[in-house]
């Protein structure tokens, strides 16, 4: 990823509760000589250094997790729009600001049913509120997990991009803040907080 210093984050436990809270990514691997993307739900846990999910046995992509030396996730978080208007300073274009960490990896299938279920459990948790996996009948159980391959991924390293404007004077992010502020939209309101914690910072 192209990655400007000033854009840069390093600090794991930003970059983990990013992973956590937009837990659906996007996984690349290369599949027959070319990139090959699945999105899926994931279960990150930092204290392991670690990523879980699974796909579909029919998704080739699993076939060849072997042949790749790392594989990437891609976790994007709150996102906006960011209009020339709102700057002091011009002429100016309009750009984009975004939260994203790039996730890389080794990649290993899990077979064994029992660790399989503990994994589908550990997901079901994170997203499901009423329904228990629990309450299946194994045989249908058992049956569904036949149709899917879980994986694990150990990771090597992340990069974490926060792209806020940083580039620009502290009145131009204020007055990005203060417009962002004013939308209706989570996710321009979740870059202006955060925009905003930037700014507060020593």
């Amino acid at each position: 990823m192209y990655l400007p210093q000033h854009f840069a984050v390093t600090e794991p436990e930003v970059l983990f509760d990013l992973m956590q809270r937009f837990s659906f990514a996007t996984l690349v691997s290369v599949h027959e000589g070319k990139p090959f993307a699945t999105h899926l739900p994931f279960v990150v846990y930092p204290e392991r250094n670690l990523l879980v999910s699974h796909l579909a046995r029919a998704n080739p992509q699993w076939t060849s997790f072997s042949q790749n030396e790392e594989v990437l996730v891609i976790f994007q978080g709150d996102h906006s729009f960011i209009s020339p208007t709102w700057y002091e300073k011009h002429p100016s274009v309009p750009t984009w600001n975004y939260m994203t960490v790039h996730a890389y990896g080794r990649v290993q299938t899990v077979e064994e049913p029992a660790v399989v279920k503990t994994l589908l459990h550990d997901l079901v948790l994170q997203y499901e509120q009423q329904w228990k996996m629990e309450e299946l009948p194994e045989s249908y159980l058992l049956g569904m997990m036949k149709g899917i391959v879980a994986f694990q991924i150990e990771l090597t390293r992340l990069e974490g991009k926060f792209k806020l404007s940083q580039n620009r004077s502290r009145a131009d992010q204020e007055r990005v803040v203060a417009a962002l502020q004013q939308s209706p939209s989570p996710g321009d309101q979740a870059v202006a907080a955060q925009m905003q914690k930037n700014l507060e910072k020593p």
